[in-house]
């Protein structure tokens, strides 16, 4: 029951951040009311659901669109690539706020611009882990069973994850569907070895039968999720959503911003963003 209650509160707090950032992608806009304004949210690999974030991006984006006098401002959250894809190709969004893997893989098919950085303490993604409770190294891992929930996406682990460390077609690979089924199937023996991000590791503490588990290789740290603008935003409303950034979380919206996890907010570019782009490649 205590440990259903804490999935409980990740699940709901996962479904909160994902509310704030539909908010800060309604960011005050210069759009003419017969421009509908969509914003699309892509967290993969998260331990929340669509239909539990859902009506927090709903009620977030309407409150922000009443606020800022826009006629037509939608929301949507997706946690599938290929979903988010869809609904990007027929809604034309002006913003979203990407996971890093999947800003990587749309940034070129999509003209994407990097407008700021959300770093979030829910979201996972910025460190990743290997771990077992039979190997002692990273060595012992390769050529033996890899569970993770990660590895839909080979070309952003090989490249950019493991930092040629490795490449998973050094393991034999096991196909996880959820974040914590990962754990799981490592706990009970179907693997050797598992692949995780800092989100999973932190629920490894709250686990009953992780004890023996041990890190046997991690990542290099990697930039949060990326806030981008689409080509079907004007200029004048990009700069003017980006403007806003610094004050998402002021005085008096901290509390709000804490509860959901958010440890900052910030305006970047492409820059900043340079090591990662270089190493996926086109």
């Amino acid at each position: 029951m205590r440990r259903e209650l804490q999935v409980r509160r990740s699940l709901c707090c996962g479904a909160l951040v994902s509310a704030l950032l539909g908010v800060i992608g309604s960011a005050p806009s210069a759009a003419r009311a017969d421009n509908a304004v969509r914003i699309v949210v892509l967290k993969e690999h998260g331990v929340g659901s669509q239909s539990l974030a859902q009506p927090y991006l709903d009620k977030f984006v309407g409150i922000a669109g009443q606020q800022n006098d826009w006629a037509d401002a939608k929301g949507q959250y997706f946690t599938s690539r290929d979903a988010a894809a869809a609904f990007i190709e027929s809604a034309k969004p002006h913003y979203g706020i990407l996971s890093l893997g999947a800003f990587l893989a749309l940034r070129a098919k999509y003209g994407l611009t990097v407008m700021g950085e959300v770093a979030s303490s829910l979201a996972g993604g910025r460190q990743y882990l290997i771990i077992s409770k039979s190997a002692a190294d990273l060595a012992g891992c390769k050529h033996k069973v890899l569970v993770s929930d990660h590895i839909d996406d080979q070309r952003f682990i090989d490249r950019v994850v493991a930092g040629g460390m490795f490449t998973l077609s050094e393991f034999t690979l096991q196909h996880a569907q959820r974040p914590l089924q990962t754990i799981r199937q490592l706990m009970n023996g179907d693997a050797t070895c598992a692949l995780i991000d800092d989100a999973q590791a932190a629920e490894l503490s709250h686990l009953e039968g992780a004890a023996g588990i041990r890190e046997v290789w991690k990542s290099a740290e990697f930039p949060p999720m990326v806030i981008v603008a689409f080509p079907a935003a004007p200029a004048a409303e990009r700069a003017r959503f980006r403007d806003t950034f610094a004050h998402v979380c002021n005085q008096d919206d901290e509390n709000i911003c804490g509860e959901v996890g958010i440890v900052s907010l910030k305006a970047t570019g492409d820059a900043s963003l340079a090591p990662v782009i270089k190493a996926y490649g086109n």
